[in-house]
């Protein structure tokens, strides 16, 4: 399955409503940032990365998989994802100017389009291709209820009716002040009532005496996790906290390398790890994070840069997988979406990852590509 072109591709889709913020961004649109594999057999694969939609920034991603990885694909059998991940990833020049970051994205979109590659070569879904189903369902959290820039009532109102459609997690926003965020905890636990799993995501705004103060009055509301609550890279902080509180401690989606994980599960800093197969250079480094999550037996919720996509697949086919986030602004742009029925994703059919877009899709949002 000799691969003949490697093509980058942009799409920008609208988020739920005008625009949304957490603490530290405020977007109006996301970005589908990846890569169409063809090969001489007349299969294509298609894999990306996610962004803020961001047409310059995504343009140097798109500039990374056109001139540096793509030349390292061409003539290559696309089975040998393994080897292509190694080759592109140990490749020395690229290793000078970044094993992180850009490089990283362009190849996380090349890795999920071989996979997606290989998988519909073997005319299965790829959760198949990556050894079965282990698990009868996938429990899903919704999200894209609870942005900081909604107000009071319609977060309250938006908790209610998520809970109504059968989910039985949500997560909700956090950063903005001490008093605020409690104030809108207590609400939202109060509509949901106690059967339903709620967790918090500070998005890495607050410093430790702030994470501190807030934590010791936000476990009364039986906090099911919080997420990324101090600076990304803050190994220290997150396991000084992780010492000092009853919550949980979720990170991950920030973090590009197993080694960058590696040093969280060392310190005791994480409870949940969220490995986002859109930042760590692919699917491939993924199962490596879920891996040592699960050696260290921490439970896996994978962060969702890819809305799902292909981490639904990833979810069914690993044990440590434990539930998966759900936000549906990209979910339409795929022939297979990932959908969600009575609280729990859909496994998918489709020979693929889930990736592949609906020609409506391209033809409406594809950004130019520089």
């Amino acid at each position: 399955m000799k691969i003949t072109s490697v093509q980058p591709f942009i799409l920008h889709v609208p988020v739920t409503g005008s625009q949304i913020a957490d603490s530290t961004h405020t977007i109006t649109h996301w970005g589908v940032v990846g890569a169409q594999i063809g090969t001489e057999d007349g299969l294509t694969g298609y894999g990306f990365t996610g962004t803020h939609a961001h047409l310059p920034s995504d343009q140097l991603i798109t500039r990374c998989i056109a001139t540096c990885h793509a030349p390292l694909l061409l003539g290559e059998d696309a089975r040998d994802v393994n080897r292509l991940w190694l080759k592109l990833a140990r490749n020395p020049a690229l290793q000078w100017v970044g094993r992180a970051g850009i490089t990283t994205l362009s190849q996380a979109a090349i890795d999920i389009a071989l996979w997606d590659l290989k998988a519909k070569a073997a005319g299965v879904p790829l959760w198949k291709l990556l050894g079965g189903q282990v698990r009868e369902k996938v429990r899903a959290y919704n999200t894209d209820i609870g942005w900081l820039s909604l107000a009071d009532d319609r977060l309250v109102e938006g908790a209610r009716r998520a809970v109504a459609e059968g989910f039985t997690g949500i997560k909700i926003k956090v950063g903005s002040t001490v008093e605020r965020d409690l104030r809108r905890l207590e609400a939202v636990r109060r509509a949901i009532g106690s059967d339903v799993t709620l967790a918090i995501d500070g998005n890495g705004k607050w410093d430790l005496p702030t994470c501190l103060r807030f934590c010791r009055a936000a476990e009364a509301f039986d906090v099911y996790w919080f997420e990324e609550p101090l600076w990304y890279d803050d190994v220290q902080g997150h396991a000084e906290l992780a010492r000092a509180t009853r919550i949980p401690i979720a990170l991950g989606e920030q973090l590009y390398t197993h080694d960058a994980f590696a040093g969280f599960f060392q310190r005791g800093a994480v409870h949940w790890v969220q490995p986002d197969v859109t930042r760590l250079a692919g699917l491939s480094e993924a199962l490596r994070v879920c891996e040592a999550a699960h050696a260290h037996r921490l439970p896996v919720a994978p962060h969702a840069g890819d809305m799902s996509q292909v981490h639904v697949h990833l979810s069914y086919a690993h044990p440590a997988c434990a539930v998966l986030e759900y936000i549906p602004w990209i979910k339409d742009c795929f022939t297979e979406p990932a959908e969600v029925v009575e609280g729990h994703f859909r496994l998918p059919q489709q020979p693929g990852a889930g990736t592949t877009p609906t020609a409506a899709a391209w033809a409406s949002l594809r950004q130019p590509v520089a």
